[in-house]
């Protein structure tokens, strides 16, 4: 029996969830609710569609993203897992290993009639151990409704502490960054990539004219993309998260990325809900850390 054929056997449900082999071969989850349907690859447990009935869809995917093992899907809301940026100990891919592997199917469910469940999970394996050598139950639970919520949490079944920095690396579709701005950062000091790391204060709404690459720190837990193009907005409510990162490569560096065309960066805003930077998580034996994003067209 094949994944896919298994798979639907095992957690499929009628009219709700079907698993469907998705490009490259992956095995994608389709999820149909009166309220949106949404696609999920078990490659990287990774949302990468999520359409509210009656609206254009809420995540941006590129056309050009890679679809194989070992490699990051470029859009959607990848996790980046144990560390958020470079590998502390530089043995490891950018952003963690888990938005480049498979996960493992834990459960679907019927919330109720307008809502379903999927439940994704990845544990320590010897072959993590030899990237990140600690011992971990990592779940990630994605409900699909009205609004689409993420909750990733970080179990420590091992006998000593460990620290992590995460974050959900979300892609938002936009109709034209150049009217388009984030609500909710003003007066938030914030550490800006693009100057070589200056720290600087937020003054009025985010707004992209070249690279943005920011990490804001001491943020309130309530951010709004106001996207005036597509005559809508984008709230995003996070729990567990000390930071959150915008960033859109602008024009230079979208060119540069093979998995992403020359003019994508008109199209997408990451607004990232994170523990980066200083403000990593520390989980002790026993502990689960849990960090939540919820995303709700206005």
């Amino acid at each position: 029996m094949n994944t896919v054929v298994q798979l639907n056997a095992e957690y499929g449900i009628e009219n709700r969830v079907e698993f469907v082999e998705g490009s490259g071969g992956l095995t994608m989850i389709q999820v149909n609710t009166p309220k949106a349907k949404a696609l999920i690859s078990i490659h990287a447990g990774q949302v990468l569609s999520y359409q509210p009935d009656g609206s254009d869809d809420m995540l941006f995917l590129s056309n050009k993203a890679y679809y194989q093992n070992g490699k990051a899907i470029k859009g959607g809301a990848p996790i980046c897992w144990p560390w958020f940026g470079p590998d502390p100990e530089g043995k490891g891919p950018g952003h963690g290993f888990v938005r480049n592997r498979p996960w493992n199917v834990i459960d679907t469910e019927i919330i109720d009639d307008n809502t379903v469940k999927i439940t994704l999970g990845l544990t320590n394996s010897t072959d993590t151990h030899e990237i990140w050598p600690h011992q971990f139950e990592l779940s990630q639970e994605i409900i699909i409704g009205d609004s689409l919520n993420l909750t990733l949490s970080t179990h420590n079944i091992g006998a000593e502490s460990f620290t992590i920095t995460q974050g959900f690396h979300t892609y938002f579709r936009v109709g034209d960054i150049t009217q388009t701005s984030v609500l909710g950062l003003q007066d938030c000091n914030y550490i800006d990539k693009v100057a070589g790391g200056a720290e600087k204060n937020q003054i009025g709404p985010v707004t992209a004219t070249a690279e943005v690459d920011r990490i804001y720190r001491t943020i309130s837990n309530t951010l709004i993309i106001d996207d005036i193009a597509l005559d809508r907005g984008i709230q995003i409510i996070s729990q567990g998260s000390h930071s959150a990162v915008i960033w859109n490569p602008w024009e230079k560096i979208s060119k540069e990325m093979a998995d992403l065309e020359d003019t994508d960066y008109l199209r997408f805003i990451c607004v990232e809900t994170t523990n980066a930077d200083k403000d990593a998580v520390t989980v002790i034996p026993g502990q689960t850390h849990r960090l939540v994003a919820n995303y709700q067209i206005m």
